[in-house]
């Protein structure tokens, strides 16, 4: 069972399985569990500070820290999903190339261990959401339920599961936003869904470039991903992604409030992001693991930093 959030959870390469593998053996289970973990895709959840950034509130020491304890919660939400998801997926996950390698699928995770972990963080999630606030626990639970009515049924439904996993993405944003009381961007959950859904497509085409013939064994919905389809599919939401950006920067409210169309100066590096990221999946046949094609990649990173600088010059330049 593979959740909106294993889309994302991605497969560890086969040298981190190998050094994950030989560290759990020698080490027991912690590190094993560690790894079930995926720490490293925590990074995702930085999607909760989009709205103080864009809000103008990032340098307001009490948002600061509500939107900590909020990418926490997400953090550990996280986490028991990917467990959750293995536990279940433990059978195909020993077909796939890169997936049978994780500690659960490998025998090197006790599933007793895997499944107090899984309602021990679910459990401090929550708690810490409500001590946040009450609609912020909700929208956290909402995130929850949509990862496990994923795994159960959309994740069988072509199309839809995509749409599921971006409506993931959405919801961090939404209890970002609060989490700090501000009202919510339309522009900005436009953008980070179609976003959302560049990365969510750009994945599955990697799954059935990676498993070829072997992809209805693994997944049966990937045979209704034939590669024209998903190309067509990655083009429109591409072109929807970059002109929607666009139109945000000009819109004559965004100009009003920062008294500028500074930001329009921000889209040569969301186009060169977009282009970036359809080399790496077309050329160099990554895009299976987002974070990791991102974070390692010198010029991505580079790129994401410009655009973050010359985002926070507009929006904080002109602050007393």
């Amino acid at each position: 069972m593979t959740g909106p959030e294993t889309f994302v959870g991605a497969p560890v390469s086969a040298g981190e399985a190998g050094r994950a593998s030989l560290a759990a053996r020698q080490a027991g289970w912690w590190p094993a569990l560690w790894i079930e973990l995926r720490p490293a895709q925590w990074v995702k959840n930085l999607f909760v500070f989009a709205p103080i950034f864009f809000s103008e509130y990032l340098f307001v020491p009490a948002a600061i820290w509500r939107s900590l304890m909020a990418f926490g919660c997400f953090c550990a939400v996280s986490s028991s999903t990917y467990l959750l998801n293995d536990l279940a997926d433990c059978a195909q996950d020993r077909l796939h190339p890169e997936k049978r390698n994780r500690p659960l699928a490998a025998g090197l995770l006790q599933t007793r261990i895997a499944q107090v972990a899984v309602g021990g963080l679910l459990g401090l999630a929550l708690l810490g959401a409500a001590a946040l606030s009450h609609a912020f626990a909700v929208i956290l639970a909402g995130y929850w339920g949509l990862n496990v009515l994923y795994s159960v049924r959309l994740k069988h439904v072509v199309i839809i599961d995509v749409f599921a996993i971006a409506a993931g993405y959405l919801l961090r944003v939404m209890g970002g936003a609060v989490v700090i009381s501000v009202e919510m961007s339309a522009w900005l959950l436009i953008c980070t869904t179609l976003l959302a859904l560049f990365i969510a497509l750009c994945k599955r085409r990697h799954e059935v470039v990676l498993l070829e013939e072997g992809a209805p064994h693994h997944r049966q919905v990937l045979t209704d991903y034939p590669m024209p389809f998903l190309d067509a599919m990655i083009g429109i939401i591409t072109a929807s992604a970059m002109v929607s950006y666009t139109l945000y920067t000009v819109n004559g409210e965004i100009v009003a409030k920062f008294g500028s169309p500074g930001l329009l100066l921000t889209v040569p590096f969301v186009l060169y992001g977009f282009f970036r990221y359809l080399y790496l999946v077309y050329h160099k046949e990554e895009g299976g693991d987002p974070t990791h094609s991102i974070v390692t990649d010198l010029p991505m990173m580079v790129n994401l930093l410009f655009w973050a600088v010359t985002a926070g010059m507009m929006l904080y330049g002109g602050r007393p």
